[in-house]
């Protein structure tokens, strides 16, 4: 893993149908704007929170990045056990894990008919192990997604920058998308050329950016794993440009790529733009947050300390699904093939907080007044605001882009955080919005927000008491589509 991906670049498929899930009687629903997420896109967004696994030779050279040069017999797990490792992602709300099946190195976790190089001898249970098939299957069975990280860099491979490597490669991805099952999300890294092992070579090795022929990768991924998203240029989901967990205040899903530079994350200008997207962009391509709970991607037990805590996975919490994004969150096992105790605490107790912040909508006990309602219908009233559902929305007429909501509490409520949600298979459409709370006789202004997308939380510095909250809609080109307006206590 690369602290900068230099070589990564992203993009998505533009969907121009509205997913039948938003589909309502001919006429009636708001037009779609914009560009428009697949339904594959749409899955993804549900999930918000899922685990990334860095697990491989690494792991016992205490290295970040292998040579290549490792000696198979080293990967040698003394308690590996699935179950487990999922089970603790399960008790931290993961939804899915990302497993890296082959890093840069070139081991792979599963063992490939194309390398040696691979599990099959090592002398973990006597070469008959398979990780990937055991976390796909504890996956399943605790009601995870599986994912596959598979590196187009591999420093073991001797034909490495040769056309030879491709079938090898290719090969590889198509035996991962074929044996094991769903998978939700192929992750491939940005990291790639450089100095390596290449069977003996020991030399450095460059590529350009159409080495790997991925279209090629991408049509066999669409046809063997036709629901899975994909990280990586022309994929569907852009990383966020950073590998420290945040997007930007201001995070659009849509984005325009640039091609002009041929590697826009090779400059400032470039990674600033993958944080903060691009508003009315060409494509539906939604930020990927990935960030370790520890300083390194690879378990390093001088790290035991320098685990993230619970405060500071909220905090990247709300700065990553928190604007629209999603979080990534690595937990590497360690030698065991366990994931840390200290690394599972912090991640438990993160959740349960997130739990008990989300448990009860207080907008949901209030008396709900829109200022409109699309052709004065029911289906898009205000009750769709607090109902739970992503599916359904409040929606404005046409001509009306500027509209409010005012919430009438039973009692004086203490707020904390805002949670809004836009029905985004109808596009991004919202600007700006602004929350004012009714204090002393008069409306004051306590929280603002731009680029709502799938989710858009707004965490007061101190909780506000009041009996009326206002969400005022200042910024939108066309008819409003909301799917919810939440409020919470603080944390």
């Amino acid at each position: 893993m690369q602290l900068t991906r230099r070589n990564f670049m992203a993009g998505a498929a533009l969907t121009l149908g509205v997913p039948s899930l938003f589909a309502h009687e001919a006429g009636s629903a708001p037009a779609p704007f914009g560009a428009l997420p697949s339904a594959n896109q749409l899955a993804w967004h549900r999930l918000e929170t899922y685990a990334f696994l860095h697990f491989t030779v690494n792991t016992f050279t205490d290295r970040e990045w292998g040579h290549g040069d490792e000696d198979p017999s080293i990967f040698h797990p003394s308690d590996f056990d699935a179950n487990a490792i999922v089970e603790d992602l399960q008790r931290a709300g993961m939804k899915a894990v990302i497993l890296t099946c082959k890093h840069h190195d070139g081991f792979c976790l599963w063992p490939t008919a194309t390398t040696e190089h691979c599990v099959r001898n090592s002398s973990w249970r006597g070469g008959k192990g398979d990780v990937v098939r055991e976390i796909s299957e504890a996956a399943r069975r605790h009601g995870l997604k599986f994912g596959v990280y598979v590196s187009p860099w591999d420093r073991n491979n001797p034909h490495y920058a040769q056309p030879q490597y491709l079938d090898t490669y290719h090969a590889q991805i198509g035996e991962l998308l074929t044996n094991y099952g769903p998978v939700f999300e192929v992750w491939f890294d940005g990291a790639n050329g450089g100095d390596g092992y290449y069977g003996g070579a020991r030399e450095k090795r460059s590529i350009d950016k159409d080495y790997y022929e991925w279209p090629k990768i991408f049509a066999l991924v669409r046809r063997l794993q036709p629901e899975a998203v994909i990280f990586q240029e022309g994929g569907d989901i852009r990383w966020v440009g950073n590998e420290k967990g945040f997007a930007g205040e201001t995070c659009w899903a849509t984005y325009s790529p640039s091609t002009e530079k041929g590697d826009i994350h090779a400059s400032a200008d470039g990674r600033d733009t993958l944080t903060t997207g691009t508003r009315l962009g060409e494509r539906w391509m939604p930020a990927e947050c990935d960030v370790s709970i520890r300083p390194g991607w690879f378990y390093h037990a001088q790290e035991d300390a320098a685990v993230r805590t619970a405060d500071n996975l909220l905090n990247l919490y709300f700065e990553s699904v928190g604007r629209g994004a999603s979080l990534l969150l690595n937990f590497p096992p360690d030698r065991r093939g366990r994931i840390g105790q200290k690394d599972a605490a912090a991640a438990q107790e993160f959740h349960r907080r997130l739990e008990s912040l989300f448990r009860r909508n207080l907008a949901a006990e209030a008396t709900l007044r829109c200022s409109n309602v699309r052709g004065r219908s029911q289906r898009y009233g205000e009750h769709a605001l607090v109902d739970g559902d992503w599916t359904t929305y409040w929606a404005t007429d046409d001509a009306v882009h500027t509209p409010e909501v005012v919430a009438e509490f039973h009692a004086p409520v203490d707020v904390g955080v805002i949670r809004l949600r836009e029905a985004i298979a109808l596009g991004q459409r919202i600007g700006a919005i602004e929350v004012d709370a009714w204090q002393q006789g008069s409306w004051s202004t306590i929280g603002k927000a731009s680029s709502i997308g799938a989710c858009r939380l707004i965490r007061l510095d101190s909780p506000v008491q009041t009996q009326r909250l206002r969400l005022r809609i200042t910024d939108s080109p066309v008819a409003v589509a909301l799917s919810e307006f939440g409020v919470y206590s603080a944390v």
